[in-house]
């Protein structure tokens, strides 16, 4: 029998008191949480418009060139690492069908890649927070699309660094231009932008 430190035991049951305190808001409050080491996010306005289009169009678009046992899913649950105390939730996930079907969170090891469309109200989520949480949780690609900027980037090649997992590899991509994500590559023509 494994007992934790107390300091890991008091981060645990932090981490499920933030997890259980969500469960009991469902639905009742706008937007979106996720939780992170440094707590609980919440994205105040709840997707729309131009990002819902650009994670429809990402999920499409990777559905037609990917093999038919895999999804490019844009729906729930989240994927979840309770040691790490980490549930996310990626507005496109590759994930194979019989991993999507489970009870409760998506195990993050059997996810692809991950695809976010970058937030008008907290960008700095995707841009930064999520560019960490997601080779921790050891999802090998990260894709962001920004309708901010017409702009994205994919991450890859998770490597150990003193700070923990990181991607090493960045590869920027303007819309217009095809964008490799995993064995994948889609267009980013018509995507849609955010209005000032």
């Amino acid at each position: 029998m494994t007992i934790a430190p107390d300091d890991a035991q008091q981060g645990a049951s932090h981490y499920r008191a933030m997890r259980d305190f969500l469960q009991s808001m469902d639905d009742t409050l706008p937007g979106k949480f996720e939780i992170t080491k440094e707590g609980i996010v919440h994205d105040m306005m709840s997707p729309g418009g131009p990002h819902e289009v650009t994670a429809a169009h990402v999920s499409r678009r990777l559905e037609r060139v990917m093999p038919g046992e895999l999804l490019a899913h844009n729906g729930t649950p989240d994927v979840e690492d309770e040691p790490e105390n980490i549930m996310r939730h990626p507005d496109v996930m590759v994930i194979a069908w019989s991993d999507l079907d489970v009870e409760g969170s998506i195990d993050p090891l059997t996810v692809m890649a991950a695809v976010e469309i970058v937030s008008r109200s907290n960008p700095d989520n995707d841009w930064i927070g999520k560019t960490r949480d997601y080779p921790l949780l050891g999802i090998p690609v990260y894709a962001i699309f920004d309708p901010r900027t017409g702009t994205g980037a994919v991450f890859t090649d998770i490597h150990p660094t003193p700070d923990g997992p990181r991607y090493a590899t960045r590869k920027d991509f303007v819309y217009g231009e095809d964008v490799t994500i995993g064995e994948w590559t889609i267009p980013t023509d018509g995507l849609p932008r955010y209005r000032d």
